[in-house]
């Protein structure tokens, strides 16, 4: 049978191991995808690496658009990343009637609701199981395998950078900033580390969970986004203490009255599977309705890993690329006229439990003024550490874990305590998930 031909923009890390393991695995994915699949043309800056990695088995140019222009290639695979060229040559491509295979979770996640639906309109398909937690087949699974659920919740450790450095954190006790430079040397953080440490990376992921899981259109501007910086040993070593582990978590919950839609550092018990979730791992935990809960675990990012999904994606057009349109699985998983409109909730709506780090003066009468300002906002104590302070000091700090309220309830109480004359600073709020 007639091959399938790739073109292959950017073949870095992800498209040289795109490149090995479609090659490796020639035999195995024909007998798979029932014709073989074969990158007929390289597209790079950097044409002399392009020609090293293929060994003169392909087309190399450092034209991208000419790949997406070329009548010859049937699928575009686009490993270039951003939100800028990348945009203009995938939409090029549809435009052009050829599909689409991309690790491009920030493209996605901002003009996703655009690119969806220019391939819906032209008859391609757009796939991207390489953009969500790199070589676990999480999105295949919210868009297929649950297909019968009521998807109530996800929650994912989606960035291994940042799940590295929470790791060495609670193993050795050592700063953020310490950790940040280990793991750049040892090359898991990058140079500028920004997106992943301030929890942008985790957040393009999880608003292409929340609209897979739930049927909503995506809208990563509505996610709320808060990073690992501000993170300190001592609240680590505090939740640790208290049965607990810290994970920067991306959410996604169904209400009745919308979608939570937010990624931030979380208390987790230490008991649950994914609180074990060590190094540069990712996990994603759904709960369906009917199914319970499902953990999805593995590498989130790497060369072959990441190559996994591409190639898997591959095998799937190439099944269905002569399928009629209508019948293909969704790019969001529910039908294009079946979408939802349920809103991102704003984050004062949220519910959640809290983890409440107060430093205060030592004395009689303080405790007894913060639990009543929690009193007077209706949120409850579930639990509580007070550290004894040091021969001659003045200040102790007060651990508290709130029952379930509403954030704007956190709010209210947050600023009131921190009025209070004994308390000394800003209270430090780390959000909790019981993921039960």
């Amino acid at each position: 049978m007639k091959p399938i031909n790739v073109g292959l923009i950017g073949i870095g890390t992800v498209g040289g191991g795109t490149w090995t393991v479609l090659k490796r695995n020639a035999e195995e994915i024909t007998r798979r995808a029932g014709r073989p699949i074969r990158i007929t043309a390289v597209a790079d800056r950097n044409v002399e690496l392009a020609k090293q990695v293929t060994g003169g088995e392909a087309r190399i140019t450092d034209d991208a658009f000419a790949l997406v222009n070329d009548p010859e290639i049937d699928i575009i695979v686009e490993l270039i990343g951003g939100y800028g060229v990348a945009k203009d040559l995938v939409m090029q491509a549809i435009a052009n009637g050829k599909h689409v295979v991309t690790a491009n979770k920030a493209l996605l996640a901002v003009h996703g609701t655009e690119i969806f639906n220019a391939a819906q309109e032209k008859g391609v398909m757009v796939a991207f199981e390489a953009a969500v937690a790199g070589g676990i087949p999480v999105i295949k699974a919210l868009r297929e395998g649950l297909s019968a659920n009521r998807i109530e919740w996800a929650a994912g450790i989606i960035n291994g950078t940042t799940n590295f450095i929470l790791s060495e954190m609670r193993d050795k006790g050592l700063s953020f900033d310490s950790v940040l430079k280990e793991a750049q040397r040892l090359g898991y953080a990058e140079a500028d580390p920004t997106f992943d440490i301030e929890g942008v990376d985790a957040a393009h992921k999880a608003t292409l969970i929340a609209s897979i899981a739930f049927g909503i259109p995506v809208q990563f501007d509505k996610a709320y986004i808060e990073g690992i910086t501000k993170l300190e040993a001592s609240d680590i070593k505090y939740a640790e203490q208290l049965g607990y582990r810290i994970k920067l978590l991306g959410i996604a919950k169904r209400r009745e009255n919308g979608v939570e839609l937010r990624v931030h550092p979380t208390l987790i018990p230490a008991k649950r599977l994914i609180a074990n979730v060590e190094g540069a791992m990712n996990a994603v935990l759904v709960k369906g309705d009917a199914v319970g809960a499902t953990m999805y675990y593995g590498k989130g990012a790497g060369a072959e890993p990441t190559a996994s999904a591409v190639i898997a994606d591959l095998v799937d057009v190439t099944r269905l690329a002569t399928a009629d349109a209508a019948h293909r699985v969704p790019h969001l998983a529910f039908q294009p006229d079946a979408m939802s409109n349920l809103p991102i909730l704003p984050m004062s709506e949220i519910e959640t439990g809290y983890y409440l780090r107060l430093r205060v003066e030592d004395k009689p009468g303080v405790l007894a003024d913060i639990t009543r300002i929690l009193a007077d906002q209706q949120i409850s104590i579930d639990a509580m550490l007070q550290r004894e302070p040091e021969e001659g000091e003045g200040e102790t700090d007060i651990i508290i874990l709130t029952h379930v309220c509403k954030e704007s309830a956190a709010d209210a109480a947050i600023a009131k305590i921190e009025g209070l004359p004994a308390q000394k600073g800003k209270v430090k709020r780390i959000r909790l998930e019981e993921l039960q």
